[in-house]
């Protein structure tokens, strides 16, 4: 498992991470000490309080001018996946809802704006973190981020890092990196990334994608064993950093390197062409997404439109839900970057233990199986209407559709759909454009909505199988726990006959459906899931470049003849094996 620690190979220690950036890298290491500055903890009186908040507002203002001036340098060469994430993080750092905690601890605590910074960041990151959903505690670091920059700009430091006029180029070593200094970076200069925290979805990791400078994140103990001037090799395949590599093992890197520069090549030849197997048959592959900045990174992978657009970010960290504008505004940039291809909205899925300050409700026991998603907007109509009215307000941009998640029962979608009429209407009374064709559809990640699937089938415009939570709830597994995680297959027998259900349903009824979980993002569950006749698939816009190769790779007949294959077999582990052996040598393309 990867993250454990390290081993050894020949001469070679080898140090566990995650793939951050696939590529490979020899070279030495550069230590880069981003280590945060030091909180000021002063309390201050009350006739201070007005000096402070100026003192933030002032570091405000140059921390963005800042980040504005390496937009400005980077303009003709950034890529649209770092302008995106650096015009967030200026959003980031300007944020009324930032300033306004800020200005209240201040006031409420006599401390001075660092201080108040620090302890109002904390809780934003806090929250994150005990949602439950990785990607929101992957969010809280940007939190941090942000937190730093601006305690730099008031302690007068400088904000970006500063590599060595000359030299050659290095390994760059750190505990981590902002997308601020990432983006910062070039591959002139830099060989490869590594860092000791971090996942494949933080936004430093994106961002050495979109640069294509291999990196490894999230390796334990990295600085305590890796030194400045130190040979090391990066493998961004696999995730593994080597230290006092032999000239054997470096001559194998560079061989591995040469073949994933092939590799590499043809993916980005392949980006723009239509997705489609051996045998001519078209595959949609589209994203995941959760911020706006990450609409750009998907079309640079070759998504064809989104899949799944979580909009649970616009909740967090306030004390009122956002204004209808404001999510107009929101959806309809992601909905134009995307134009003509299509983008799916889901309203919010959100626990309302995790954001009792909008919607004001008590903690629960268990909030997986309690107050949240579509139970919560039916619970808080005024707030569901406003996001449905935003919603149906950006489908006059582009081509849009809606999907609510969590549905369990017919009763819960009926009055969904009369809510969605509803906000047609007043969107239409506003004097707002909206689509004449708003497509509604719903999640099935609901053991019950899979059983009913042809009664959901014959009221949806189309259905999409969140596998996340459907193995959750159907294997009585919780998905975040490490001890259970060998369970949670959604390989598991039980899995596929229910996802099978849904498709069935759907072709009776002639209703799209699609796969939008973790599933999709497997090389071999996606072989199974078009043998199973799925035709569009939603995956974490990384995955895109595999997938697309292992479909092409692959007949329909062949992918059907391993699906009735899977169904005579008895566990997760059986049917792991049967794709692996089907298919596993002509998709390894990563040694």
């Amino acid at each position: 498992m990867r993250g454990d620690g390290a081993h050894q190979v020949g001469t070679a220690q080898v140090l566990d991470g995650i793939p951050g950036s696939a590529g490979y890298a020899v070279g030495h290491a550069l230590i880069v000490d981003t280590r945060r500055s030091g909180v000021v903890r002063r309390h201050v009186t009350t006739d201070s309080i007005a000096a402070e908040l100026a003192h933030f507002d002032d570091a405000v203002a140059r921390a963005g001018n800042e980040l504005r001036v390496v937009l400005a340098a980077k303009q003709g060469q950034a890529s649209r996946a770092e302008t995106s994430i650096l015009e967030a993080y200026v959003l980031m750092v300007e944020d009324e809802t930032l300033r306004a905690a800020v200005e209240h601890k201040i006031q409420s605590a006599g401390v001075c704006a660092e201080w108040a910074l620090d302890l109002a960041v904390a809780e934003m990151a806090a929250q994150l973190r005990q949602s439950g959903d990785p990607y929101l505690a992957e969010r809280s670091h940007d939190f941090e981020f942000v937190e730093d920059r601006l305690l730099r700009t008031m302690a007068g430091k400088q904000g970006a890092i500063v590599l060595p006029k000359d030299g050659a180029p290095a390994v760059l070593v750190a505990h981590d990196l902002s997308p601020a200094e990432t983006a910062g970076l070039s591959r002139e200069r830099v060989l490869a990334i590594v860092t000791e925290v971090g996942t494949r979805t933080s936004h430093t990791a994106i961002l050495a994608r979109a640069l294509e400078i291999p990196a490894v994140v999230g390796v334990p103990n990295l600085l305590a064993r890796v030194g400045s001037g130190d040979l090391i090799v990066v493998d961004g395949v696999h995730g593994r950093v080597a230290i006092t590599p032999s000239a054997e093992f470096i001559a194998d890197t560079h061989a591995r390197a040469g073949r994933f520069s092939d590799v590499a090549r043809n993916r980005r030849e392949a980006r723009d062409r239509p997705i489609q197997t051996r045998c001519g048959q078209t595959v949609e592959l589209r994203a995941n997404i959760e911020l706006p900045s990450e609409a750009e990174v998907a079309l640079e992978q070759g998504a064809r439109g989104v899949g799944l657009y979580r909009t649970e970010f616009l909740y967090l960290d306030r004390s009122e839900p956002p204004s209808e504008d404001e999510q107009y505004e929101t959806y309809r940039r992601v909905v134009e970057v995307l134009a003509p291809l299509p983008v799916t909205l889901r309203t919010f899925d959100i626990g309302g233990d995790k954001f009792s300050s909008v919607f004001q409700v008590p903690a629960e026991m268990n909030p997986a199986l309690g107050l949240r998603a579509v139970r919560l907007g039916l619970a808080r109509q005024p707030i569901f209407l406003t996001q449905l009215r935003a919603m149906v307000r950006a489908s006059a941009h582009g081509r849009m559709r809606i999907m609510v998640p969590m549905i369990s029962s017919l009763g819960e979608w009926r009055e969904v759909k009369r809510l969605y009429e509803q906000a047609r209407r007043e969107v239409e009374s506003a004097g707002h454009a909206q689509s004449p064709q708003i497509p509604l559809g719903m999640m099935v990640e609901v053991p019950s909505a899979a059983v009913m699937a042809e009664e959901f089938a014959a009221e949806t415009e189309f259905m999409s199988i969140g596998t996340n939570d459907l193995v959750q709830y159907t294997l009585a597994v919780d998905r975040s726990s490490p001890e259970l995680a060998y369970l949670a297959s959604f390989l598991d027998p039980a899995i596929l006959r229910l996802v099978r259900m849904v498709i069935r349903a759907g072709k009776k009824c002639a209703r799209p459906v699609l796969v939008c979980g973790a599933m999709a993002s497997d090389p071999l569950a996606a072989i199974l899931l078009v043998g199973m006749g799925l035709r569009e698939l939603s995956m974490e816009s990384s995955a895109i470049p595999e997938i697309r190769e292992a479909i092409g790779n692959i007949t329909v007949a062949e992918a059907e003849a391993a699906a009735e294959a899977a169904f005579a077999a008895e566990t997760a582990k059986d049917i792991e094996h049967l794709l692996a052996e089907r298919f596993g040598e002509r998709l390894d393309i990563g040694e």
